[in-house]
């Protein structure tokens, strides 16, 4: 017999990583549109439907937790490196965002900038546990 409760280990991580500067309301909100874009690109790491007991229906989450860390404006952009370098499936946050108002104006605000010169203040990051960590080197869990 298997315990449904049972604690599972995923071979995969998501993480989020913040620039340790943001104001709260900054933390939520970058938080939020990076992870976004996970389940679009990896439709496997969203789980099924949710319902309560009248059967009223809710929509599927990911499967798995996601991780917030903290870290400097240096550890960001070294953090996009690794990440770019393996692969990782990868969204970023760049502090032009929070003069923009809508999705075109987003795009067209990471277009402009080359990637070693990105304000970064946030990305999240997808992938085998141990490429995730090794992203993530140097970050704190976020408080």
């Amino acid at each position: 017999m298997t315990d449904d409760n049972a604690p599972v280990r995923f071979d995969t991580k998501i993480a989020v990583l913040l620039r340790d500067d943001l104001e709260t309301w900054q933390r939520l909100n970058v938080t939020a549109f990076l992870v976004s874009g996970l389940g679009t690109e990896v439709p496997e790491l969203i789980g099924e439907p949710y319902a309560d007991a009248d059967d009223t229906p809710y929509l599927p989450m990911f499967r798995q937790p996601v991780l917030v860390f903290t870290g400097s404006k240096e550890l960001l952009s070294t953090a996009h490196g690794r990440a770019v370098g393996r692969g990782a499936t990868l969204a970023v946050f760049t502090s032009d965002l929070f003069a923009t108002g809508h999705d075109k104006a987003n795009r067209a605000a990471v277009r402009a900038v080359r990637r070693d010169s990105m304000d970064l203040v946030g990305l999240a990051v997808h992938g085998p546990r141990n490429g995730v960590d090794k992203i993530l080197k140097g970050a704190s869990m976020h408080p």
